[in-house]
């Protein structure tokens, strides 16, 4: 009998290992296809950042410098106030394969985003339990945020995930010292997905350092000695890079590598002042879920969804009450690590001028694992195992999430990518003899749709207003933006935003073919032949 009840206790506790992997992989399915599915066309076409760090992965990959004439950059010169590069360099491969093709511009931020639920899936089962991480890994796969985020290339969209990477090789290296050299590596790659990020990183590194000494999980040996090596050696060119820019040196320009003079550095988006106003931005940014920017996320679904909020509070109280009960114990509280990492992103927010979800997007993965947290431990409180109601909760808004995203919410975001440009940029770079394009369209969307030579570029350009913390092209190679839309040229191709009265051009003989929100006029008298329709 007794044979026969600890056979049934293991097949139990085998059918329950069962059922736990097959709700991780069903998760994991559905959090990549939600991620996949119409990636690379919605949205489309391109925002104005990602098509510029498409066009200097196209441009070093092709012709070994960047758009400004610099080889390997730490720092991108881009719009003149600079880029942060590693999403940059994270395409050239792809593209090196695929060519400089919309979805490989994207490709890293996907890959990023979709390892990001894994990682963090694995981080909380190491932390608590298995049921717990299940949940957070559930409410990662359905936020809105990062499946918004994970589906378009901006630079900054990187650092998120990478800090989760940091934090979770942290953790394991609390137990074997060799995973701190990986954490080092993620917090010295997240330094070069956002330049704002750089006030934050040290200070979340030093406390964790200082914790797991206190809790006696770290001690001095050669694994913690790589690691710092390995910080320091990341950080050093962009330790170089503020020398540069604060005219301390002069600009490096290696074979290898480059630390470039930007025309402006936008060093006054940060600063200590107004504290009590920016924590009131930043709280309204977390209670309101949305900034007035539609490709950042929706205002109908916010961040995290409703009562995200009120579950992270909850979230927060059970990690500050564990901490403080194992604190003068000097006990391993992992809340403190989520905790800190929450904290770092909100000390972000107080510094930065403008609040926004993008610029402070490294607070949303701490507070959604917090809010897992408040929601699992609030269960145990009132002693119900099963988290049906919230999980009945968040389904059916996810439901309603992915029916507007793939519908309304792609729609109004055609005109923030510029869906049809680049159909528009393929005609018109068919015929030959100058083009014309509406102002607006941007010149980082028509360098890398229409993969104009950097060394054009650089030697043609001319700007609107220069030096300036954002350079806008008038004019580069057969390419100009300063021109009367009212008065059209037989000889020039145009590419026309809505703002321009096609109409206008159909009346003046031009042959006007529309691409959802552009067109592109030509004239048939044009004298610049067509040859390579």
């Amino acid at each position: 009998m007794k044979f026969k009840h600890n056979s049934q206790t293991a097949a139990g506790r085998l059918s329950a290992e069962g059922c736990h992997r097959v709700i991780f992989m069903v998760l994991m399915a559905v959090g990549i296809a939600v991620r996949v599915i119409g990636f690379g066309v919605i949205p489309g076409d391109l925002n104005q950042d990602e098509a510029f760090g498409g066009y200097e992965a196209y441009s070093m990959l092709k012709y070994g410098v960047d758009s400004a004439g610099y080889r390997f950059p730490v720092y991108l010169f881009a719009w003149g106030s600079g880029m942060s590069a590693l999403n940059t360099y994270l395409m050239m491969p792809f593209m090196a394969v695929f060519g400089p093709k919309i979805w490989v511009v994207r490709l890293p931020q996907l890959i990023v985003a979709c390892l990001t639920l894994w990682v963090v899936y694995l981080l909380i089962k190491r932390m608590f339990d298995g049921k717990m991480a299940l949940f957070a890994l559930f409410l990662m796969v359905i936020c809105p945020w990062h499946i918004t985020m994970s589906r378009w290339g901006l630079d900054a969209n990187l650092a998120p995930g990478f800090l989760i990477f940091a934090l979770y090789f942290y953790v394991r290296g609390l137990e074997d010292h060799r995973f701190l050299m990986l954490s080092s590596l993620m917090y010295g790659l997240s330094l070069y997905c956002y330049a704002t990020i750089w006030a934050i990183v040290p200070f979340i590194v030093l406390f964790e350092f200082l914790y797991g000494v206190y809790v006696r999980k770290l001690r001095m040996d050669r694994y913690v000695f790589f690691s710092i090596i390995i910080l320091g050696v990341l950080a050093l060119p962009l330790i170089l890079f503020l020398l540069v820019n604060m005219d301390v040196i002069g600009e490096i320009r290696l074979p290898f590598l480059s630390i470039p003079k930007l025309l402006y550095m936008r060093s006054d988006e940060m600063f200590l002042s107004n504290i009590v106003e920016r924590a009131k931005n930043v709280w309204h940014l977390m209670k309101i879920q949305y900034d007035d920017l539609p490709f950042d996320g929706t205002e109908k679904y916010g961040i995290y969804y409703g009562g995200t909020l009120s579950f992270f509070l909850l979230g927060v109280y059970f990690c500050v009450r564990s901490f403080l009960k194992k604190l003068l114990k000097r006990e391993y509280a992992p809340e403190f690590l989520l905790l800190l990492q929450a904290a770092g992103g909100i000390a972000l927010g107080l510094l930065l001028s403008r609040t926004s979800i993008y610029r402070n997007n490294i607070l949303f993965i701490p507070m959604v694992l917090i809010a897992a947290l408040g929601v699992y431990r609030l269960f145990e409180l009132i002693s119900l195992k099963e988290l049906i109601l919230p999980v009945l909760y968040y389904l059916v808004m996810f439901a309603g999430f992915v029916h507007y995203y793939f519908t309304e919410y792609n729609e109004m975001l055609d005109y923030w990518f510029c869906r049809g440009l680049q159909s528009a940029v393929e005609e018109a770079t068919a015929y030959e003899g100058p083009i014309n394009y509406s102002r607006g369209i941007e010149h980082s969307r028509i360098l890398f749709l229409a993969q104009v030579p950097v060394s054009e570029f650089t030697d043609t350009v001319e700007y609107f207003m220069y030096p300036h913390p954002y350079l806008e092209a008038k004019s580069f190679g057969r390419y100009n933006c300063d021109f009367d839309p009212g008065a059209p040229d037989v000889n020039v191709t145009y590419i026309l935003s809505r703002s321009a009265d096609w109409g206008l051009y159909e009346d003046q003989g031009f042959v006007v073919h529309i691409y959802d929100e552009f067109a592109v006029a030509h004239h048939p008298d044009n004298n610049n032949s067509s040859a390579d329709r």
